[in-house]
């Protein structure tokens, strides 16, 4: 088994549901989510929710609009916390404005 830090991110988020990074987890693939980091790059607060969706296209809310200030960052994973991702799973995250919020996903993947 190969063990691989990675880091994934996405930009100038908005409305619309971003993949971070447009990562998805490939075939005989775990993944651990070991920081999920999200700046407000606007000039007026926000909020942001991130989510996992899995292979049967399911919805779990990690954070479901969380504010976050002018300027402002979140932790939405780090520390003491992660994520365990499968094949097919992926993190996407929603911004209430346009082009406001920028992500950083740092992972572990298991091959």
């Amino acid at each position: 088994m190969a063990n691989t830090f990675k880091r994934k991110f996405s930009a100038n988020i908005g409305t619309s549901a971003t993949t971070i990074g447009a990562y998805t987890v490939g075939a005989s693939t775990a993944t651990t989510i070991i920081g999920l980091s999200m700046s407000n790059v606007s000039a007026s607060p926000v909020t942001v929710t991130a989510e996992l969706v899995d292979t049967g296209a399911n919805v779990t809310r990690i954070i479901k609009d969380a504010p976050l200030p002018i300027g402002g960052a979140l932790v939405v994973v780090g520390g003491d916390q992660k994520i365990v991702l499968e094949t097919g799973d992926f993190i996407r995250v929603t911004s209430s404005a346009a082009s406001s919020v920028d992500v950083i996903m740092s992972i572990l993947e298991i091959t």
